[in-house]
């Protein structure tokens, strides 16, 4: 689920020496020499889809072997179990995906959810997908819920949005965010272009 062709014509668009595939054949997942995992909408309608298109198990083979980038709800998905319809998730990454509080900015506005909108992305360590990304960029979010990773090693970036939450996590060969790159004009660009060439 999620804006699938927005995402294809973001990959064409950087490498288009690359074949590219929307698809719900597992067949065509083993395949792939590396996978992206958009979600839009709700993290338990996603999570229903999945398991009835037969493709957790192709996807579960695919972040233990391949290049995976997980974008919006494909990101919470990757986490244990949200609070989102209480949705368990598939594990991949310890942790859980919490909905915002209400927030107040400097200025004690109440800040509005869902989180929509531009906002800065702060690296919290290097890593191939931010290469040729300046730190503190700005990327597209749209989203009421985010992850809360059970190790902080694995958070690759951060954005301040009333408090500070979790925007980017790298664990081996999967790198995951709650932005859409595909939204982000050049920096989003970047991060996909850097995606087509890792070799984790």
């Amino acid at each position: 689920m999620g804006n699938l062709r927005s995402v294809e014509q973001a990959l064409a668009r950087v490498a288009p020496q690359v074949a590219t595939c929307i698809t719900s054949d597992p067949a065509d997942i083993d395949a792939a020499e590396r996978v992206v995992l958009p979600g839009q909408g709700a993290m338990p309608d996603c999570m229903r889809n999945l398991a009835a298109s037969g493709l957790e198990p192709a996807l579960r083979r695919a972040a233990a072997s391949r290049p995976v980038l997980a974008i919006c709800i494909g990101e919470q998905m990757l986490f244990d179990r949200s609070e989102e319809g209480d949705a368990a998730g598939l594990g991949l990454i310890p942790g859980r995906v919490v909905r915002f509080r209400t927030t107040v900015d400097q200025d004690g506005r109440r800040r509005k959810i869902p989180h929509m909108g531009w906002n800065r992305v702060r690296q919290c360590r290097p890593h191939p997908l931010w290469d040729g990304v300046e730190d503190d960029s700005y990327f597209y979010f749209v989203h009421s819920y985010y992850v809360d990773p059970e190790h902080e090693s694995v958070i690759a970036g951060q954005t301040d949005y009333g408090d500070i939450f979790t925007c980017a996590v790298a664990q081996d060969n999967i790198f995951a965010v709650q932005f859409h790159p595909e939204k982000s004009a050049a920096a989003g660009l970047r991060l996909y272009a850097n995606f087509v060439c890792w070799n984790p």
